[in-house]
């Protein structure tokens, strides 16, 4: 297994938190502060990006991500968590809960999506690949981050904006492209909501120019069990444009997972 690198705080039930695309575990660091007083919170860096190795010599699949993160899992001998993937961690998510259920008491899509993506998104994917290959990751992360951003919050959060774009900057090329590919390669995975067991959490923001939010609204009802927290004037960045919102519905689908258990 390639070397991953997570942080580890707290103790208590395990709470796994995976981030975004061209993020890394430091999107989540005052998640990591609020929540590891009452649980352990393992924040990871997926697979190429902050400090985890990028996977080498595979076709590129989600698939290869949520195996990473069930090896690491396995490795920390957790029997069982309550994993929060923001957008592509989102996808790793629903795939370790395809095929491994039974490591997950919950899970929660922040800003993510089951569905698979649509022909013009996946022609989308294409042209980012091409750009990367010709103008580098710190051009295209430039790009990429004030996009993620409700139009009323780019200006208010332009530091952070900034701070996203220079962390991400140091991401390689080839990682950048390995994982596009993953995202336009995965399969719909609407079936793993339908059949989920545990409590499922969705964040959707009502600005999110990423996710329909339409689409969002109707697979919200796809599982047994869904808790749901839309946000008004919020983007694909909720843990940043809505912290302490989004804390606090974190916090509330943590103690619902943990009181259906007592």
């Amino acid at each position: 297994m390639q070397n991953i690198s997570y942080n580890d705080s707290g103790d208590g039930y395990p709470i796994i938190l995976l981030h975004g695309f061209c993020e890394s575990k430091n999107i989540w660091e005052v998640f990591v502060a609020m929540f590891s007083i009452k649980y352990r919170v393992i924040s990871i860096d997926l697979p190429g990006f902050g400090q985890s190795e990028m996977i080498d010599n595979r076709e590129p699949s989600i698939e290869l991500f949520s195996e990473s993160v069930f090896s690491l899992l396995q490795e920390l001998e957790i029997q069982e968590c309550i994993m929060i993937g923001h957008s592509f961690g989102g996808y790793v998510t629903l795939s370790l809960a395809e095929n491994h259920p039974e490591i997950l008491g919950g899970f929660g899509l922040f800003h993510s999506t089951s569905y698979e993506d649509s022909p013009q998104k996946k022609e989308n994917r294409d042209k980012a690949i091409n750009f990367i290959q010709n103008h580098g990751t710190e051009k295209f992360v430039t790009n990429l981050f004030p996009a993620l951003f409700s139009t009323k919050n780019t200006n208010k959060y332009k530091n952070q904006i900034e701070y996203f774009i220079r962390d991400a900057s140091q991401t390689s090329e080839d990682a950048v492209i390995f994982t596009t590919k993953a995202m336009k390669n995965r399969p719909d995975r609407r079936h793993v909501l339908k059949e989920a067991t545990c409590p499922v959490f969705f964040i959707v923001g009502k600005d999110d120019a990423s996710l329909p939010l339409q689409q969002s609204l109707e697979e919200c009802s796809l599982a047994k069990e869904s808790l749901v927290f839309i946000l008004e004037n919020v983007g694909h960045m909720g843990m940043i444009e809505a912290t302490q919102k989004c804390i606090l519905q974190v916090g509330y689908f943590i103690e619902y997972c943990l009181n259906k258990k007592r």
